[in-house]
């Protein structure tokens, strides 16, 4: 059998992206993932990629350098990813107190500018400027997610990445007079050898972890959406609420005194949030959403009759022409962290055994992280990847 330096469990956009840049690196490297036809985050992706947003240094050197990446990925990956830079509108209900939405936006690297519900409108011809009291507005990057992951993976396979599709069974360790070693992963029955195994399987992550006994601060939301098919052009815009109550709930539900209940199924941290939005790809086809949940079991039961009800009512509010649009329910787990940076490197006690998920805005730092990361692991320490240690 074939010796890889690397196993990499999740080939969503930060398992395909890893693996390409891994292999880059020199590193053999097997790529696993559970379907055939993704049906994760990467899959139900607005494909927003928000190079403006970072408030910190580490933040705004790594929407530069994606940003930088995006621009020639296409012909890096020799695919098409349609990059593109497209207007994109915040909406602040009339309620709602526009000098403080703007001012939750002051520190980051390009800030939006406050617009009235009229120029919204000129920009979005879609929205409804009665429910609005104004508006955020910059530019923001978008790609068409599953075409990226498709790009990364044929890549990462013309350089030597080995892909299968298999749910790993179990996760071999060996037990050591300090660390646990990783020996290699466990697939129907088939073992594959390796002293290095990284989780990337986004919302799974915090499952896989928990299968060999590793409790880190990385946890799940269950995202509601509705997706249409193809259709004529509706929408300009990348539109989303300017105060997104998903980070709110993030931030909540990960509180330690929280910690217990991820451990089991069967609790809800925080109750269920709806953040109304929209988008429409190159191709026609329209993203609307999303509902989230802290629902502590990965299957959780969720309604879609009830789900796709409250899509739509909160869609009518702003975007009336599209409540009725015709579409399909669909859900998603959506990994984060407790302090919205990433997980990314060895998960302490174990040699061998890395963690690279929980990142929540996972479009925007992927690309420059696994460029990162692969050389980190592969040359010297890069001290941008430390700061992103699971044990920080």
């Amino acid at each position: 059998m074939r010796s890889f330096d690397f196993l990499v469990i999740g080939g969503g956009i930060g398992g395909v992206a890893l693996s390409y840049e891994l292999a880059r690196q020199g590193l053999q490297v097997l790529l696993i993932e559970q379907s055939v036809n993704l049906t994760g985050a990467s899959r139900f992706s607005y494909g927003g990629v928000a190079y403006w947003a970072g408030t910190t240094p580490l933040t705004r050197q790594l929407g530069a350098e994606s940003f930088t990446k995006y621009e020639q990925l296409s012909d890096e990956l020799e695919s098409e990813i349609q990059f593109r830079v497209l207007d994109l509108v915040m909406t602040i209900p009339v309620e709602g107190d526009v000098t403080q939405a703007a001012h939750a936006y002051a520190h980051c690297a390009a800030p939006p500018s406050v617009i009235s519900p009229v120029i919204a409108k000129e920009l979005e011809p879609q929205l409804n400027p009665d429910a609005l009291g104004g508006a955020l507005t910059c530019r923001h990057g978008h790609i068409e997610p599953m075409l990226t992951v498709e790009a990364y993976r044929r890549a990462a396979e013309t350089l030597g990445v080995e892909v299968i599709v298999a749910k790993v069974e179990t996760i071999k360790i060996q037990d050591g007079l300090g660390d646990r070693y990783i020996q290699g992963v466990n697939v129907h029955q088939v073992d594959y050898p390796s002293r290095n195994v990284i989780i990337a399987a986004g919302g799974l992550s915090r499952w896989l972890l928990s299968s060999v006994g590793v409790n880190l601060p990385i946890y799940f939301t269950h995202a509601e959406l509705i997706e249409t098919a193809p259709m004529d052009p509706c929408l300009r815009t990348l539109v989303l609420p300017a105060q997104i109550q998903r980070v709110g709930l993030e931030t909540l539900s990960s509180r330690p005194e929280f910690e217990h209940f991820w451990d089991q199924p069967g609790h809800e941290p925080m109750p269920s949030i709806l953040d109304p939005g929209g988008i429409q790809f190159c191709n026609g086809r329209l993203l609307l959403g999303q509902i989230s949940s802290t629902l502590t079991d990965p299957q959780a039961n969720l309604n879609p009759s009830t789900g796709e009800m409250a899509i739509r009512t909160a869609i009518g509010e702003i975007l009336p022409a599209l409540k009725d649009v015709a579409g399909t329910w669909h859900r998603c787990l959506v990994a984060f962290s407790r302090d919205q940076l990433p997980l990314v490197g060895k998960v302490p006690g174990y040699e061998g055994l890395h963690v690279f998920s929980g990142f929540s805005n996972p479009l925007t730092l992927i690309p420059p992280v696994a460029q990162r990361f692969a050389a980190h692991v592969a040359r010297t320490t890069d001290d941008l990847i430390v700061q992103l240690h699971p044990g920080r």
